[in-house]
């Protein structure tokens, strides 16, 4: 039986439940996450929307289209405290991914090498390290079609460089 995951923004007037674990786990280093999340990375598990569940008041919308593949992205967000909570795609309409730091419990989803993905590492900022054994990817891990792209995975640890 799946894990449900439960979450809530920090005033508490939005929760929500996941209805199942992620279906994996994206670590994007893109400018756009590095805004959202005032941060140099967002850590994003995405779980199958069909199942996912707001609680409490409705997040608020802000969409903008994506620079990487030029569809809408959805940041849901509470229009009181404005804790962003959740991402939703124009390109994946069927999968949701959310703000790991929103959950109740952030230690019940950790990434690995098996269900995690680094992608724009090419905009990550200079002295971030990737894990070794981890997929990586330039830039988006398929093509604009959906086709896979071949990760790059490094052996040890891999620093990035100016």
């Amino acid at each position: 039986m799946p894990t449900t995951h439960e979450g809530r923004c920090l005033c508490g007037k939005i929760s929500y439940e996941t209805g199942g674990d992620p279906l994996w786990i994206t670590i994007c280093y893109c400018r756009f996450c590095q805004r959202a999340t005032g941060s140099d990375r967002m850590i994003e598990p995405i779980f199958e929307r069909s199942s996912f569940v707001f609680t409490g008041a409705s997040p608020a919308v802000y969409t903008l289209p994506s620079e990487g593949s030029g569809k809408d992205i959805n940041v849901l967000f509470c229009p009181d405290c404005g804790t962003k909570l959740a991402l939703t795609f124009e390109r994946w309409p069927d999968r949701i991914g959310i703000y790991a730091g929103t959950l109740d419990k952030p230690s019940a989803v950790t990434a690995t090498p098996d269900n995690s993905k680094h992608i724009f590492v090419s905009e990550a900022q200079p002295g971030t390290i990737l894990p070794a054994g981890f997929k990586t990817f330039d830039r988006h891990a398929t093509e604009k079609d959906g086709s896979p792209l071949e990760p790059i995975m490094h052996a040890s640890h891999h620093m990035v460089a100016d």
